[in-house]
């Protein structure tokens, strides 16, 4: 299971160290792609072919299914982690992210977030805010 929050560096070649506890179920290949509050996704293969069958299924007559596949599966791209853990990433996807020196690489069950320092500290503090806020109205529809 993918959790927890790790904090690393990127490396001047644009490369992220996986933390090495979630190397074995990301395997060789990983996908990175947009996520959602400007931060980027990484996905193991198998993950990935599993959340792709969800956006293909919408119909590609609407705009907006139009709009989410470019969104998220045209900016995609696959990257093998290489012998010391590490993978590359994109520019264009480094730069939707804000990525600098500072990284956290975090655990949401099926998939990790790279986000920037300094942008996860201000996402932290405002989700700390709504959090209770959030969990009540989920337990009142039953979701909790």
């Amino acid at each position: 299971m993918l959790i927890g929050q790790h904090l690393h560096t990127l490396d001047t070649k644009k490369r992220i160290s996986l933390p090495a506890k979630f190397r074995k179920e990301m395997g060789k290949t990983v996908i990175v792609a947009r996520g959602w509050d400007k931060c980027v996704s990484v996905y193991s293969v198998k993950q990935w072919k599993e959340s792709v069958v969800k956006f293909t299924a919408l119909s590609e007559g609407q705009a907006e299914s139009r709009t989410l596949n470019r969104y998220i599966l045209g900016t995609a791209s696959e990257t093998d982690v290489d012998s010391a853990g590490r993978i590359l990433i994109p520019d264009t996807l480094k730069d939707f992210a804000g990525l600098k020196e500072k990284v956290v690489v975090a655990g949401l069950e099926n998939h990790l977030e790279l986000w920037d320092e300094a942008s996860w500290k201000t996402y932290q503090t405002k989700a700390e805010a709504e959090a209770e806020k959030i969990a009540e109205k989920l337990a009142g529809i039953g979701a909790l």
